[in-house]
């Protein structure tokens, strides 16, 4: 995957992960710590990919929004796509799934 194809992820998973919270561009800014005079249009250029915020901006949003900053960098689709239903599930739902994976193998040790 190119830079650009990962910036333009970027951006879809940013108003994806906004809209699904129901939030306006600017709500989502103001809520995230963005001054209010510039909220909606910094937001509108993430998603647009005109600009990409910095990583502690990022985790403002990712707080904000219920999900993990992981959601917004994760190089695969797929991935990206269970971080952010992985997000939406109940306390005890994430508690169940994250038990479920613990049986599956990991990498072999170093």
């Amino acid at each position: 995957m190119s830079g650009r194809e990962i910036a333009y992820s970027w951006g879809r998973r940013l108003k994806q992960a906004r809209l699904a919270a129901g939030l306006s561009q600017r709500q989502l800014g103001i809520q995230a710590g963005i001054d209010e005079a510039v909220a909606s249009t910094r937001i509108n250029r993430y998603e647009l990919d005109i600009h990409q915020p910095d990583v502690r901006i990022a985790h403002a949003l990712a707080r904000v929004l219920g999900v993990s900053a992981a959601f917004f960098y994760a190089a695969e689709e797929e991935l990206a796509e269970y971080i952010f239903r992985l997000a939406q599930l109940r306390a005890a739902e994430r508690r169940d799934t994250y038990r479920s994976l613990a049986h599956i193998p990991g990498p072999p040790a170093a």
